[in-house]
């Protein structure tokens, strides 16, 4: 099964207040910006996607991410992450009703394609299914099988929500780079310790983190 991923990006200069205790506010929209790159061109190079499209407002973002080879839907009207999501999914099905989707977080710098191929393979047995984050809290994936709604619950404990609607948790291990996603210093020293794409290091490199 070929999947078609769609990945939220809020705008940038917004992105990432979480790590304020370790990027400065001038370097935060870069290392965003640099997440998503990573997580995008992993996603690509794995060989259970089809493609991957980006829903955000941020046009700094949409040209970067265009020339990895992502489609790039406007995030309009802006309505927050589940609302995006939605937006995104709606466009894929015009198109291609009978597309697999899948929702993907922008923040997984560390993102190994072979283990994201074991997660949607796994996911590809199951009418929706979803992966919990690295904290077992949140959500970093949740897919829908063809003529599925994906019935977005993204947010606070949002693997509880995912799970009360429905979906399936995949109890995979060894995909830890999928779950993997960065809101905190803590996170971003977890990612970096399992190795991060090139501009995710690129940037990092700028931040004073201890033991990197």
């Amino acid at each position: 099964m070929q999947w078609t991923l769609v990945i939220p990006l809020k705008a940038l200069a917004q992105a990432k207040s979480r790590l304020s205790d370790t990027a400065a506010d001038a370097l935060r929209p870069g290392l965003a910006l640099a997440f998503a790159q990573d997580t995008v061109a992993a996603a690509l190079a794995c060989p259970a996607v089809r493609d991957v499209a980006v829903v955000t407002g941020d046009a700094l973002a949409g040209r970067e991410l265009a020339a990895l080879g992502a489609r790039i839907v406007a995030d309009e009207p802006p309505g927050g992450l589940n609302s995006a999501l939605a937006h995104g999914t709606s466009v894929i099905r015009a198109q291609r009703p009978g597309s697999p989707v899948a929702a993907l977080n922008a923040d997984l710098p560390a993102l190994r394609p072979l283990e994201l191929a074991r997660v949607l393979d796994a996911a590809a047995e199951f009418p929706r299914a979803f992966l919990a984050d690295a904290a077992a809290i949140g959500t970093t994936l949740l897919a829908a099988a063809p003529h599925r709604e994906l019935l977005p619950a993204f947010g606070t404990e949002s693997r509880s929500r995912h799970r009360t609607s429905g979906a399936v948790e995949l109890p995979l291990d060894a995909v830890d780079s999928v779950r993997q996603d960065v809101d905190t210093g803590a996170d971003l020293r977890a990612a970096l310790a399992m190795g991060v794409g090139p501009r995710t290091a690129a940037v990092a490199a700028q931040l004073l983190i201890p033991g990197q």
